[in-house]
């Protein structure tokens, strides 16, 4: 979908006016998000790859470990995209178990579907993540990958995931982070600015792949992230920085 609108090339960064220090959410409408992750979702697997050198595939079997999920358990994977963690958690809790993944793209709901919609014990839905579409403590684990950037409301979306888990169960997010010293942080920050639209301009998807750099600009750091997840309730907070920072995995445990 080369013609879609222009939702962050540009208007999304320092540039804009948009303040993006100490922000709580995103500032991008959640409409245009939805009308970017359409766009990418047929090259997004493709692009992840090429953008972690194909690490992302062992954040995500860090992030599963850190459920503690059991043969036979169950799992909500929040903004689910393309489905890879989805297929991941359903890969420990075996056939038995059940995998229910939750995306606001339709596009990225169609690949998940079409490349891992048979498995067995494992649901796509659409559904937004600060208000899902299932019951109330019907789960062993919620996680997150990637996806609490693209949120309106960072503390929101960890309450809502706190919420479907039952007592003693696990929330785990898995998102990029900004190492550190700061000196790092801004080698890595311009790296990324300028890396990002070049290899989606190689796949026809520049204005998109502008948003991610500038999703970054004014995220909590770990730390902060932390202090988030304990604001709602979660207990036993911790989180373990992968890639020399680059990437952070929180997890805390339902009360």
């Amino acid at each position: 979908m080369t013609d879609a609108p222009r939702p962050f090339g540009g208007e999304a960064g320092p540039e804009s006016g948009i303040e993006f220090a100490g922000r709580k959410g995103n500032l991008v409408p959640e409409p245009r998000v939805t009308t970017m992750f359409d766009s990418i979702a047929p090259v997004y697997d493709r692009m992840n790859t090429l953008m972690t050198a194909g690490l992302d595939g062992r954040w995500r079997r860090v992030a599963v470990r850190a459920t503690r999920l059991s043969r036979g358990g169950s799992a909500l994977d929040v903004a689910c995209g393309t489905g890879k963690l989805t297929a991941a958690l359903a890969g420990a809790v075996g056939p038995e178990g059940r995998v229910v993944g939750v995306d606001i793209s339709p596009g990225m709901l169609d690949e998940a579907r079409r490349v891992f919609g048979e498995l067995t014990g494992v649901e796509f839905r659409l559904g937004n993540a600060l208000d899902l579409p299932v019951a109330a403590g019907s789960f062993d684990a919620a996680t997150i990958a990637f996806g609490l950037r693209n949120l309106a409301s960072f503390e929101d979306g960890f309450r809502e995931m706190a919420r479907v888990v039952r007592s003693g169960g696990r929330v785990v997010c898995l998102e990029l982070s900004v190492p550190r010293p700061r000196f790092i942080g801004r080698v890595y920050t311009g790296a990324f600015r300028a890396a990002a639209p070049v290899l989606g301009a190689i796949f026809r998807r520049h204005d998109a792949y502008s948003y991610l750099p500038h999703s970054l600009e004014g995220f909590p750091a770990a730390e902060e992230l932390a202090a988030t997840m304990r604001r709602v309730g979660l207990q036993d907070v911790s989180f373990k920085r992968l890639a020399f920072g680059a990437v952070a995995l929180h997890v805390g445990t339902v009360a």
